[in-house]
C-alpha cells in the first residue's frame, strides 16, 4: 500500500464520519487499522494527510491510533 493509497482510504474515512460527528475518531482508527503498514514501511502521517488534503494538525490524532494499535483490536 502507497502513501496516497493511504491518504484516499483516510479521506473516505473522515468523510464518512462527517454525519455522525466521529471524524477524530475515524482518524485515530485509521491509525489503529494501519499502523503495521505506516510503521514497516516508514511512512510519514503529515505527508499522508498531504495527500488526503487534510490538516497536518492531524498527524497527531493518528500517531494516537498508532500508539493504540499495541492494545486494541478492530471489531
Amino acid at each position: 500500500m502507497t502513501e496516497l493509497e493511504l491518504a484516499n482510504e483516510l479521506k473516505k474515512m473522515y468523510e464518512r464520519a462527517l454525519p455522525t460527528k466521529e471524524q477524530t475518531t475515524m482518524i485515530h482508527l485509521f491509525g489503529i487499522m494501519y499502523a503495521k503498514v505506516i510503521r514497516d514501511n516508514g511512512f510519514i502521517p503529515r505527508n499522508i494527510l498531504k495527500y488526503a488534503d487534510m490538516p497536518e494538525s492531524y498527524q497527531v490524532e493518528i500517531n494516537k491510533g498508532i500508539k493504540l494499535a499495541k492494545y486494541v483490536a478492530v471489531k
